[in-house]
């Protein structure tokens, strides 16, 4: 399949939209807990959507809608959000850049899709540019945060990969109510079982949770399932490499922070790594 440039921009909108996700978090939702703003994200969004939609699904839909909501929504939220709070913003985000290359692997055993040197190679270059980006000699370890942004890489790498293999008879909008909807009602429990209340939220705590779920999980979802059924994994998976480097702009443009030679050498990187795994698809 070739990556159409019409499709490939508009799947895009998703990942840089995405970057700002861990400026929102620490910046507009500092005493909320990371299951509850993965819940507050996903749920309400989903059900917004779902009065939009109308439309519920059906046999063996409502299975998959539940294992994808699990798969792209809570597990994934879930862990984003655990290493978002974790982990320096460096450290999250080049462990969560492995993704693409997770799909990669994924998508051989589960697609039968050929795993081209430049497809590895293109990650590998995409994570180094990541790497470059966002760590600085400072950034700590946390145990815990690593394997949180190693386990949701992973999990939403597994519900692309399965969103692409089953094919769902409904539009790129109905797809995502479904699976925001699912994975936000699979969050409650991990809420629930936290005891930790939610609180009330400030002008600024809501303006956070409007655009981290209207925008930054309905209309992104939608964007990127759309493009998941268009495009090949590999250019898919490779444009979630704008996030880190979105996060890095936003930074550098709203936060007043200085970009370093080794930051542009990683730009550079991650622009080089997402034309390498488009054009190997053209």
């Amino acid at each position: 399949m070739k990556a159409n440039v019409s499709d490939l921009a508009t799947t895009a909108i998703a990942p840089v939209i995405w970057g700002s996700t861990y400026l929102v978090t620490t910046e507009f939702l500092p005493g909320f807990s990371p299951m509850i703003v993965a819940m507050l994200r996903a749920l309400p969004a989903g059900l917004i959507l779902m009065m939009i939609v109308r439309e519920l699904p059906s046999g063996i839909w409502w299975l998959r809608a539940f294992v994808l909501g699990a798969l792209n929504i809570s597990i994934f939220l879930g862990m984003l959000f655990v290493a978002a709070y974790r982990l320096p913003g460096g450290v999250a985000g080049t462990v969560l850049s492995s993704q693409p290359l997770i799909v990669v692997i994924l998508a051989s055993l589960l697609l039968s899709s050929p795993v081209r040197p430049s497809n590895i190679i293109g990650a590998l270059v995409g994570m180094g540019g990541v790497a470059l980006l966002v760590l600085t000699p400072s950034a700590a370890l946390d145990a815990i945060g690593v394997a949180a942004g190693l386990a949701g890489a992973t999990s939403m790498a597994l519900g692309s990969v399965l969103a692409r293999r089953w094919r769902p008879p409904v539009s790129p909008l109905t797809f995502t109510a479904w699976q925001l909807t699912a994975g936000g009602l699979l969050l409650l429990p991990a809420v629930v079982l936290a005891g930790q209340p939610i609180p009330v939220p400030t002008i600024t705590n809501f303006l956070g949770l409007v655009w981290l779920g209207l925008v930054g999980a309905a209309l992104t979802y939608a964007l990127w399932f759309r493009g998941i059924g268009r495009l090949p994994p590999s250019v898919v998976s490779s444009l979630l490499f704008l996030s880190p480097l979105t996060a890095v702009l936003l930074g550098w443009s709203l936060l007043g922070q200085t970009l370093t030679v080794l930051q542009i050498v990683g730009i550079a990187l991650v622009i080089g790594s997402i034309w390498l795994s488009q054009r190997t698809n053209t």
